[in-house]
């Protein structure tokens, strides 16, 4: 099946060239890249979290297989929601699901489900897609979409996810796809996020999802974020960098009520 575009015209341009325009703006040509296990994205409105996400790809060598989590914003389908196959359209073309590395990652993660339903309106891996497709002409994913579930469910699928990357034997780069702080002043951001991007450099899931929880960060990712890195530390993760930190503020100006973006290398 075809998963349509939902949010092109919204959150992103709707036709190929002012896409394509739009992410050249948005990207570094220059920056040095390195060989990455995970990256952490933000999925806002590309006008608001775009520059932070063209940071991040343009800094990480890009493979030909991706997993893409991302929090469940509309409450549909399984608490962990994996699109098994078929495509994924967007105005640059279509993306073909790896179908192979899905049946790994459903072999080895108990707690996650075939699931489409979920997906159906789901805008938080659908924007990741244009960026990998600007810098590379083919390439597969695998999208699974994460409700907020207990640490213990969430590290038991970052293990399982890492097995089933270790069994897939070519090079995945997995992508965690989250804003930080939701409708909060920047001042209040920027302490807020800051703790939680404190546990992500510290290679600290549990931490991170302590942190979150106990200081009420509206982190709407945290789950899939905790899973992906989880499995980067299982992959043999070794350190991590904050590309880029930014709030809606920034392009607003209106820094009363702002939501945050974070850009991390997991290498």
């Amino acid at each position: 099946m075809i998963r349509k575009a939902t949010v092109n015209g919204q959150f992103y341009p709707g036709n190929k060239e002012s896409l394509r325009k739009m992410i050249s703006q948005l990207i570094v040509p220059k920056k040095t890249k390195r060989k990455a296990i995970l990256s952490i994205s933000p999925h806002a409105g590309y006008i608001y979290s775009g520059s932070v996400a063209g940071e991040v790809f343009s800094s990480i060598e890009l493979p030909k297989s991706f997993v893409i989590l991302g929090p469940n914003h509309t409450g549909m389908g399984s608490p962990l929601a994996l699109f098994k196959k078929g495509e994924w359209e967007t105005p640059l073309g279509n993306v073909s699901i790896d179908e192979e590395l899905a049946e790994l990652i459903l072999e080895n993660c108990s707690f996650v489900k075939e699931d489409v339903s979920a997906h159906t309106y789901e805008h938080s891996i659908e924007v990741q897609l244009p960026f990998l497709q600007y810098f590379l002409p083919s390439f597969k994913f695998v999208p699974i979409c994460v409700s907020y579930l207990s640490y213990s469910q969430l590290e038991e699928t970052g293990i399982g996810l890492a097995q089933a990357i270790k069994k897939f034997k070519e090079d995945v780069l997995l992508i965690a796809s989250t804003d930080f702080s939701h409708y909060v002043s920047q001042k209040i951001a920027e302490e807020k996020d800051g703790m939680a991007i404190k546990k992500i450099l510290e290679l600290n899931p549990k931490g991170l999802y302590e942190i979150v929880t106990k200081e009420k960060i509206s982190m709407c990712g945290v789950a899939p974020t905790t899973i992906a890195l989880k499995a980067a530390i299982e992959l043999g993760a070794k350190g991590a960098e904050l590309v880029k930190y930014a709030t809606s503020g920034d392009v607003s100006g209106d820094y009363s009520q702002v939501v945050g973006y974070g850009g991390i290398i997991i290498f």
